[in-house]
């Protein structure tokens, strides 16, 4: 199994552009508690990987989208649908685009694949049709699409508040030889949410634990530090197979693992890349868990990736 790596700027043809799409895991992801307005108040690392889905775009007058994996949506129940629709009406686009994808990420598995093929497809429609905007102009649509799609007009390690949408970038964390084991299994991300029953926040209270947070963040270690999801307790109890992932990539020799989002992903951190390849050796038997050897993506090379 080859490892997932990405070219370093977007492929500009004479039909169109093509841009990658990457996946994230959450290096740490707190529920903090319920706020007034229902939303549960988060704390989490991002830190984006190399796996990735790629994103096609040619104009064409309407929007049309098509997908090489026909269990995905192409209609408005598709983010990248909805963020065209979204970006061409708020921005008076008079063009339409012909958007493929090519589908790799696991969907759902908590690696964010859905939210990053919404953030990179404003990206890649900001270019087609040349619209005059700044990227941070496309901050509002893309947290109106979903809470994780904001950070994905990012990239690297970064911090996610509120429900996620208010992004502050951090130092970037580095790690060569990881692996994302995901079980075939349909958790869904209200399943996770039911599961934790979570009390109200005062607004006090949510900024004393804030600061508790990133501070903690600032001094993560990927090898030594724990890096916690307080989604593992409830998935765990009703998923026993995604703790059994996890304590198998432990016991396989991973310095460190967690499991990403509300799951089933689960990544592991290994020192070396001989150990990462016995361990993927080791695992090539169980054909119901998708195996990808990724490593992190800083946010230069993100950028490099989608911006240049």
């Amino acid at each position: 199994m080859a490892e997932h790596g990405f070219l370093f700027y977007a492929l500009e043809m004479s039909l169109g552009i093509s841009l990658p799409s990457f996946a994230k895991v959450n290096l740490l992801l707190r529920v903090l508690g319920k706020r007034d307005d229902g939303f549960h108040e988060l704390f989490t690392v991002f830190q984006s990987v190399s796996l990735h889905d790629t994103l096609h775009f040619e104009e064409c007058s309407e929007i049309e989208l098509t997908c090489d994996d026909p269990s995905v949506p192409t209609d408005e129940r598709n983010l990248i649908f909805n963020a065209a629709t979204t970006l061409k009406r708020q921005f008076g686009a008079r063009k339409g685009a012909k958007i493929h994808l090519e589908k790799l990420i696991p969907s759902p598995g908590g690696l964010g694949g859905g939210s990053s093929n919404a953030a990179v497809a404003l990206i890649g429609l900001k270019k087609l049709w040349n619209l005059e905007i700044a990227v941070d102009d496309l901050h509002s649509i893309a947290a109106e699409l979903g809470s994780d799609v904001p950070y994905f007009l990012h990239g690297g390690t970064a911090i996610g508040t509120g429900r996620g949408e208010k992004i502050e970038e951090i130092d970037d964390l580095d790690a060569r030889h990881m692996l994302i084991v995901t079980p075939n299994l349909p958790v869904s991300t209200g399943f996770a949410y039911s599961a934790l029953n979570r009390g109200n926040l005062t607004n006090s209270e949510t900024e004393t634990i804030l600061t508790v947070c990133r501070n903690e963040a600032k001094s993560l270690d990927l090898r030594h530090s724990a890096l916690e999801n307080d989604f593992e307790q409830s998935v765990f109890a009703d998923f026993p197979e995604v703790k059994r992932v996890k304590e198998t990539l432990l016991e396989l020799g991973a310095a460190n693992a967690a499991m990403s989002g509300s799951g089933a992903s689960v990544f592991a951190i290994f020192d070396k890349q001989e150990t990462r390849q016995a361990a993927q050796k080791a695992l090539e038997e169980n054909r119901d868990w998708r195996k990808f050897a990724v490593s992190t993506v800083s946010r230069e090379n993100y950028a490099k990736a989608l911006f240049v």
